[in-house]
């Protein structure tokens, strides 16, 4: 019922978000580096990654307990940075945004609080579980330092993701598919069919030619909750296949900086790699999209078979 009802909600009042981000001049500024079919793409309204939060209400109404609070919370706290940097962009038509640094200090101030309060508040313990009967035990401190560098390194990545038409919209959905289907809390299952509900709804008006962009608005809210998610159900050591193709995107970028300053040469013809896959192949939007969701569904498949047969023992 939460599902649907946000669903209905998010479908029926985007349009009318679009048009008051139109009205209001909020629109995405396009880098002059990217393809010329992007450019096209100015003046599309930016952050309508803001009405994901209709959805987070939703859940809240329905489930209040500890656990739905502090979800909502890692939600609004990395939807916060990215509205503040979609803002600034729409504002200022500055495809820059806020510095990278200013972003990095208020995630991980905001990782670091989070850690602590489900080690401290909500009794997560602080084991790495490779399997059901082999952990990595660490001190608190040692793993807040860890787990929250794996945290932010994985809100950016998804971010990182969201680069074309309906993409990241596509990818997560299978992603937050596994943390329904392994959990075994009421308030993971439904704040994970809420948000494939919003993201469902939302991809109406985001698949190619998107009328409307989620911004970092949507797509760090959406990281920080997965990567918050993946702590929770102490499934980290399945990561990096569950979050390969967010982590494919940001490693090419990492690759491609990192060689071109020792080098001067490049070895993708643009990053993140989805844009590769559209210069150097010809692939349209709409393939990229397509194969990324089907490599998305691949390792969400993966990651089940091991944590059936490995973790949930």
């Amino acid at each position: 019922m939460p599902a649907i009802i946000s669903f209905a909600s998010v479908s029926i009042l985007c349009p009318f978000f679009i048009l008051l981000l139109k009205k209001l001049g909020l629109t995405q500024p396009i880098r002059k580096e990217l393809p010329a079919d992007h450019q096209l793409k100015k003046g599309t309204p930016l952050m309508t990654g803001c009405i994901f939060a209709l959805g987070v209400v939703i859940a809240l109404l329905f489930n209040h307990s500890p656990l739905m609070v502090f979800l909502a919370i890692t939600y609004f706290l990395f939807g916060l940075i990215g509205f503040w940097d979609d803002f600034w962009k729409a504002s200022r038509q500055d495809p820059g945004g806020i510095s990278g640094k200013t972003k990095l200090v208020f995630q991980f101030l905001f990782t670091g609080v989070l850690l602590y309060y489900m080690v401290s508040i909500l009794g997560i313990d602080t084991n790495i579980q490779i399997t059901s009967s082999f952990v990595i035990p660490m001190p608190m401190i040692v793993y807040i330092v860890i787990v929250g560098l794996f945290v932010i390194g994985s809100a950016n990545a998804i971010n990182f993701t969201d680069g074309m038409d309906g993409l990241l919209g596509v990818v997560c959905i299978p992603t937050y598919f596994f943390f329904y289907y392994i959990t075994d809390s009421t308030e993971v299952q439904i704040f994970c069919l809420i948000m494939i509900a919003c993201v469902l709804a939302f991809l109406i008006y985001n698949i190619y030619p998107a009328k409307a962009f989620m911004g970092d608005t949507g797509s760090l809210a959406i990281g920080g909750s997965l990567a918050f998610l993946a702590v929770h159900e102490k499934v980290e050591i399945v990561i990096p296949i569950l979050f390969f193709v967010y982590f494919a995107e940001q490693l090419s970028v990492i690759m491609q900086v990192s060689y071109f300053k020792m080098t001067r040469k490049r070895i993708f013809r643009m990053t993140p790699i989805h844009f590769h896959f559209g210069l150097k192949y010809g692939w349209s939007e709409n393939m990229i999209v397509i194969v990324f969701g089907f490599v998305s569904w691949l390792c969400t498949f993966m990651c089940l078979i091991y944590w059936r047969f490995f973790l949930n023992q």
